[in-house]
């Protein structure tokens, strides 16, 4: 029901220097630490759907899983969050498709820096 985004991530050792390993700083949205150490990331799956066929049932699944990477708010945060971000890319796409970059923002209750990109996943079941 889930692509593996998780363990992907976890495994690069460039993802683990900027987001730590124990734990990596990479969250199923929603279940961040509060107060979590920056930078950090959370992935979240926006769609998904199974590979539906006539005559059997479905033997894949496919993901679109959204990641937002948060650094912090000082002058640094905005290259933090892209490095953060291209380091996760790099991580995952040997095992799917970036398919958008949504973009860069700034909280404006935290004022952390926020960049957020999508990916698609093709999932055997």
């Amino acid at each position: 029901m889930y692509p593996p985004v998780f363990p992907a991530v976890a495994a690069s050792t460039a993802v683990k220097a900027l987001l730590g390993s124990n734990p990596v700083r990479f969250y199923q949205f929603g279940l961040a630490p509060q107060n979590v150490q920056k930078p950090y990331a959370v992935w979240q799956r926006v769609f998904g759907a199974p590979e539906n066929y006539l005559g059997s049932t479905p033997d894949i699944d496919t993901f679109s899983i959204q990641i937002d990477v948060y650094a912090s708010p000082d002058s640094s945060g905005a290259n933090t969050a892209r490095n953060v971000a291209q380091a996760i890319r790099d991580a995952i796409e040997p095992h799917c498709h970036i398919t958008s970059w949504l973009g860069e923002s700034v909280d404006p209750d935290t004022m952390s820096h926020r960049f957020s990109f999508q990916s698609d996943w093709i999932t055997a079941r």
